[in-house]
């Protein structure tokens, strides 16, 4: 063999490996297409909203893993985490109407374990997504999710505080038919 074959050869195999290394198509981050826009969009998702959504999620080869297409809608509170990183991610900022095509990397999925046996660790996915309604967050929704969790946050060391000042002044407080008992005592010497 002589010395152009040799690099010819070196170079077919470098050529397959990166040729191999692009088909596997790993997802470092999470990538969302429109896929049907409706003619009007005056109100768009955002963290606490409730979205009505149709969705077919596959693996990167195209095998299905889960459709909603065959029940009713999945009913998803956003910000309350029902469904994947990923795909709530995804519908951040969507109208009511429109379809998406969302490609999640497994670390916005299910991660290196994956979820046996349908789907592996490390798989990326594909969904799409229809969204047949969506609720804005009331002003009481809001003040649930968003307000009540830091007042109750703030009372626990409010409340921790005040039972350690209980205890603190009742282990120091005296009974008082001791402390009579120790002034006898020091008034007969």
């Amino acid at each position: 063999m002589g010395i152009r074959t040799s690099i010819a050869l070196i170079l077919l195999v470098a050529f397959a490996f990166v040729a191999a290394e692009n088909e596997e198509s790993v997802i470092e981050q999470l990538v969302v297409e429109t896929l049907v826009m409706p003619d009007t969009c005056t109100i768009t998702s955002t963290m606490g909203d409730t979205l009505q959504i149709h969705y077919t999620g596959r693996l990167m080869d195209g095998k299905v893993i889960d459709t909603s297409l065959s029940r009713e809608p999945l009913v998803v509170e956003l910000g309350k985490r029902s469904v994947i990183t990923g795909l709530e991610q995804a519908l951040v900022g969507v109208c009511e109407g429109q379809k998406i095509k969302a490609m999640i990397p497994a670390h916005l999925a299910y991660g290196k374990r994956g979820y046996p046996p349908t789907i592996p660790g490390d798989s990326s996915l594909e969904f799409e997504v229809e969204v047949i309604s969506l609720s804005q967050q009331t002003p009481w929704q809001k003040l649930v999710n968003d307000v009540l969790p830091l007042v109750c946050l703030a009372l626990v060391p409010t409340l921790l505080g005040l039972v350690g000042l209980y205890l603190y002044n009742k282990a120091n407080a005296q009974p008082q038919g001791k402390k009579k008992s120790k002034d006898k005592k020091s008034k007969k010497k």
